[in-house]
């Protein structure tokens, strides 16, 4: 195991006045054994900074550490990484066991510990069965626990992660978060996790990084991230529904947005004015969603309630909503960060 340690990284693409820069000064600390998921929108550069990591895209500048080492000039071999990929990336001839076991015969590794290895993987992922069974003979879901088995039986200092449940069903990236979750507080090994889904971001995080146009907008806990999001775009882009984010609530500074959770919103008899344009049964909750009309204001609020507790607004009809105390977040309306004093 290892810390990772990223120092005022940064990535451009060509040269002179045609660069592209990419990353933008990422700086973190990344703990000894911590789980960390990289999260954002497409094109944020989460796979790109991962892939730095891993020593599969040159560095432009600043320092990547991994345990005591600086590894800008090692090759992906010498990094002591593995890596688990969205596609796969198993051999189609090759059984479970000689996909698993490829890496260690290829660095020389006696059969006899390949053999334990590799038994010791698959009784950790619970593929122990399919040993002798090829790719096309296993689910999706198989298929992703002989990968991540492959990086396993390395036994590297870190372990990484490019969106590796992109390619499965709802129900099957449900359970394979399960299994990674379990997987890493056997193994205590330091993971970097990239995935543009927020469930899995919240799920797996012992910290989040959250990503937008290269730069590091937060990182945090799931909690932190979620009750006190560094920026608008991080209300905006964590959680679901989104904060409301008001640029003309009643009796805000000037020049502050206001956000609100939508399961913060309150019905009540008076307040906030909204205008329902539609309602959502979603089983245990419902979303509300309404028109605010403040003065020249003409703003889109979406409300979470407990299924039952009230009953269905009707479209056209007028709801009166109101803040629950100590719920309203105040963001720079200019910058779009959050507001040191929250009044």
């Amino acid at each position: 195991m290892a810390a990772i340690t990223l120092k005022n990284v940064i990535k451009r693409y060509g040269t002179g006045k045609s660069a592209n820069q990419v990353i933008h000064g990422v700086n973190a600390d990344i703990h000894d054994g911590e789980f960390v998921v990289i999260v954002g929108p497409s094109g944020c550069g989460k796979s790109t900074l991962l892939r730095m990591v891993a020593g599969l895209e040159e560095i432009t500048e600043g320092d990547i550490s991994i345990g005591h080492r600086v590894v800008n000039q090692l090759e992906p071999s010498e990094r002591d990484i593995a890596m688990v990929f969205q596609n796969y990336a198993l051999y189609p001839h090759m059984s479970v066991f000689d996909n698993m076991a490829y890496g260690l015969k290829i660095a020389k590794v006696p059969p006899a510990e390949i053999k334990a290895r590799v038994d010791k993987a698959a009784k950790i992922l619970e593929i122990g069965p399919f040993l002798a069974r090829k790719p096309r003979e296993l689910s999706g879901g198989q298929r992703q626990r002989v990968a991540m088995g492959r990086a396993i039986v390395r036994q590297p200092q870190v372990f990484l992660f490019d969106e590796p449940l992109s390619n499965l069903d709802a129900k099957l990236r449900a359970q394979t978060r399960l299994e990674i979750q379990k997987l890493h507080r056997e193994l205590g090994i330091t993971s970097l996790f990239v995935t543009h889904d927020q469930v899995e971001a919240m799920t797996l995080a012992q910290r989040m990084m959250v990503m937008n146009a290269g730069v590091m907008e937060q990182l945090g806990t799931p909690e932190e991230v979620y009750n006190r999001p560094a920026s608008t775009f991080v209300a905006g882009f964590m959680g679901s529904p989104p904060m409301n984010l008001l640029k003309n609530a009643p009796d805000s500074p000037p020049g502050t947005v206001v956000g609100v959770r939508p399961e913060h919103l309150d019905i009540t008899s008076s307040g906030w004015s909204v205008v329902v344009e539609a309602v959502e049964m979603l089983g245990a909750e419902r979303l509300t969603y309404g028109r605010w009309m403040h003065g020249s204001a003409d703003e889109l609020v979406i409300i979470r309630t407990e299924e039952g507790l009230s009953a269905p607004a009707h479209i056209g009809s007028t709801l009166c909503v109101t803040p629950r105390p100590g719920k309203i977040h105040h963001f720079d309306a200019s910058t779009g960060k959050r507001k040191a004093v929250q009044p």
